[in-house]
């Protein structure tokens, strides 16, 4: 587990080079730069942070956390401010006491997310992980509408080896799920992982598809744990976070997938979801392959942007 996670630190270490560069670089610099504590020195690393894309909301939090701190604790020097600046950035992402309980309940994880975010292959990726822990899960292919999704999905389910329900493409997405509950009932299963639609250009459509899967839900699994992750694509920085308010208007979102942390220059969104939706990244993906997504550490991440490898390889691996 141990050499597993560190590999996977290895992945996201070098997928947030860009991210780092820009923010250590600067952070370096103000630290290096600055003798004293004063408005232009919180200034300086303000605009820092925001231009990594943490977002100014999220920046002024985080800002508000370090002045208390460097109050509260008498600190004269710049320097001894690196570490209060570290831990104030983790306090804005922790996910949270209960954030991946779906995986010790009979659960039903509707994943949304727009075309091209990387939403089939997290289905895939996260059935992996299941079946991994000794989980029996099945997949619903009930993005019916794009055109080769559902091949997409089958790939991935045979790659996890994991059952697929579906239907022909153009079926209806509930009808899908209807019939991935009876089989998920049949065999026993412990997690339901429905592929859906992700049509925000159509948010009227989304939302009414949706609801109709929903009430599948409710009527044929009403005693199954629910559990809603949106997938965000994290070299769009803003954007993502843009996408992710859409969504939360058509769902009832839980958790987030962040994807593509591998070569963005904007990996600084991840603080920004989880401070400014209140609602936490629960996993992050660094490539294609059928293990480069895991639960996110917000000890990981942070310690991957300000380059201090020997302090994840240290810190416990997350259950």
């Amino acid at each position: 587990m141990a050499e597993e996670k560190k590999g996977f630190f290895g992945r996201l270490f070098e997928g947030l080079t860009k991210t780092r560069d820009s923010i250590k670089k600067g952070i370096d610099s103000i630290f290096s730069g600055f003798s004293s504590i004063d408005d232009e020195f919180y200034d300086e690393i303000e605009e820092t942070l925001i231009m990594a894309d943490i977002g100014v909301k999220t920046t002024a939090a985080i800002m508000d956390d370090l002045r208390r701190k460097v109050a509260e604790q008498h600190i004269k020097e710049p320097e001894n401010c690196r570490e209060l600046l570290i831990e104030s950035i983790k306090a804005q992402m922790v996910p949270g006491e209960g954030a991946y309980e779906f995986e010790n309940r009979k659960s039903v994880v509707l994943v949304i997310g727009v075309n091209g975010v990387g939403k089939t292959t997290s289905v895939g990726k996260l059935a992996d992980q299941l079946k991994n822990q000794g989980k029996r899960v099945v997949l619903a292919a009930a993005d019916t509408f794009r055109a080769g999704a559902i091949e997409q999905l089958e790939e991935w389910s045979n790659r996890a080896g994991v059952e697929l329900i579906s239907q022909k493409e153009g079926a209806d997405p509930a009808a899908v799920v209807f019939d991935a509950i009876q089989a998920t009932k049949a065999r026993g299963a412990d997690v339901l992982i429905v592929d859906t639609a992700g049509r925000l250009h159509n948010k009227k459509n989304l939302m009414q598809e949706l609801s109709k899967i929903n009430r599948v839900i409710d009527r044929e699994f009403a005693d199954a744990y629910r559990e809603t992750l949106v997938v965000l694509d994290g070299t769009t920085g803003q954007n993502a976070l843009s996408q992710a308010r859409q969504f939360m208007e058509a769902a009832p979102i839980t958790g987030i997938i962040l994807t593509k942390l591998d070569g963005t220059a904007k990996g600084g969104i991840a603080v920004a979801i989880q401070s400014e939706l209140g609602i936490p990244v629960k996993y992050v993906g660094v490539g294609e392959k059928i293990d480069d997504m895991q639960k996110f550490d917000a000890n990981d991440f942070v310690n991957a942007l300000f380059e201090r490898p020997e302090k994840a390889e240290s810190s416990p691996a997350q259950d």
